[in-house]
């Protein structure tokens, strides 16, 4: 699978000064970690689960959630249970009976659990399909909550001989509350520090967070505009998400909205990258759908060092990895500033001369933009977010 492998080849080949990096769901955890890209969660009691992710992968999705925690009712968690049971044995055996076929290929998929054993009863009921799991999502975590899911991960990787993750969800009251969140925070990064190699990515719980305080943010207002949450999201880049080497992948929070809602502030697209695309009208139906918002806090993401976002709506997708692609003008300053000649230091004009490059303190950036890179490939010097936002639409 790669990103934006769902359009032709030529138009990827038009839009692209390098194209994202094909990877596997075998691939290395740096990769995989900043390739989740849009991870679009569906309840587990959809009844033709298999159709729903084959089909969302043909239209680029390249990680889901199957959840059987807060998106379903706590009624129908057993019949959850025996529906993914039988949809991943569909996946599995119409993978293998279309190989080669364009959307086939499941993409990335992890199960959203409630306790630890449904980690272990799960991956012993899946079978020989357990080989289209890439783990497990592990809701609630902190150190005292988190231990007994890790060690079942680490059980049913061990029983299965599957190379399984996990994606913790930093939802915890505790982790908002000012009087807990230091030790909390402490308590999380020693536990996921300890499963390292088994941590793929960190997840924000923002829903939660807000509801801890009866909060919802509007539509034209971003996660970081609500300040006791973007106060929580800054703690916890703080502390796990360093470019030190000690940090992980930290993904953005979930975006509520996908109809239109009453509307007390102005649009937040500006025109003229539209009309320079003539995509005028696409402009529009994002502002008609309430659009704009994401788009700002997908770039808000980014800005605060995230990676990557929750998605409930397939609508998400598209805008999520448009904006995630590298720039010309980012690519071109990483590997500037990244030469083996620049290993001392030193500050150089961007070669679009609008900017200093600071060697030293540029490094870990421009490391991570190439990471990004690698996963959603580089845009041609005259391809914006707009001609990408377009040219991945259904036709």
């Amino acid at each position: 699978m790669r990103h934006f492998g769902h359009i032709a080849p030529e138009v990827r080949e038009r839009l692209f000064h390098r194209e994202p990096q094909a990877f596997t769901a075998d691939s290395a955890p740096r990769m995989l970690a900043a390739a989740l890209g849009a991870t679009l969660y569906s309840p587990a009691t959809r009844p033709h689960l298999a159709d729903d992710v084959l089909k969302q992968a043909g239209r680029g999705v390249v990680s889901m959630v199957l959840c059987l925690e807060d998106s379903i009712d706590d009624a129908d968690v057993r019949d959850a249970e025996d529906n993914l049971v039988r949809q991943f044995a569909a996946l599995a055996s119409r993978s293998g009976a279309e190989a080669g076929v364009a959307g086939a290929e499941p993409p990335l998929l992890f199960v959203r659990v409630r306790t630890p054993e449904q980690i272990t009863d799960l991956a012993r009921r899946l079978g020989s399909a357990v080989g289209l799991l890439s783990g497990f999502v592990l809701p609630k975590f902190t150190e005292e909550r988190g231990v007994p899911f890790l060690e079942a991960l680490t059980a049913a990787e061990t029983a299965t001989g599957r190379r399984l993750f996990a994606m913790p969800v930093l939802e915890s009251p505790e982790l908002l509350h000012l009087e807990t969140r230091t030790e909390t925070l402490a308590g999380i990064s020693r536990t996921v520090d300890k499963y390292r190699e088994r941590v793929l990515a960190l997840r924000l719980g923002v829903t939660d967070f807000c509801s801890a305080y009866g909060l919802r943010r509007p539509p034209d207002m971003t996660a970081y505009d609500v300040q006791i949450v973007a106060s929580v999201i800054a703690d916890v880049v703080n502390l796990l998400g360093r470019a030190d080497g000690t940090g992980f992948t930290v993904t953005g929070p979930v975006w509520e909205y996908f109809r239109h809602q009453e509307r007390m502030f102005k649009p937040q697209l500006r025109r003229s990258p539209f009309l320079e695309e003539g995509a005028g009208s696409l402009r529009e139906a994002l502002i008609e759908h309430d659009m704009d918002g994401l788009l700002r806090e997908i770039a808000m993401d980014r800005a605060n060092g995230l990676l990557g976002k929750t998605c409930i709506h397939p609508s998400h997708v598209l805008p999520v990895h448009a904006l995630s692609v590298v720039s010309h003008e980012e690519y071109s300053d990483a590997c500037d500033i990244l030469r083996p000649e620049r290993g001392g230091g030193g500050v150089l004009r961007s070669a679009y001369t609008n900017k200093m490059n600071e060697v030293k303190p540029h490094r870990a950036w421009a490391e991570r933009t190439l990471q990004r890179a690698e996963a959603f490939g580089v845009a041609r010097e005259d391809v914006g977010f707009v001609e990408l936002l377009t040219a991945g639409l259904p036709a």
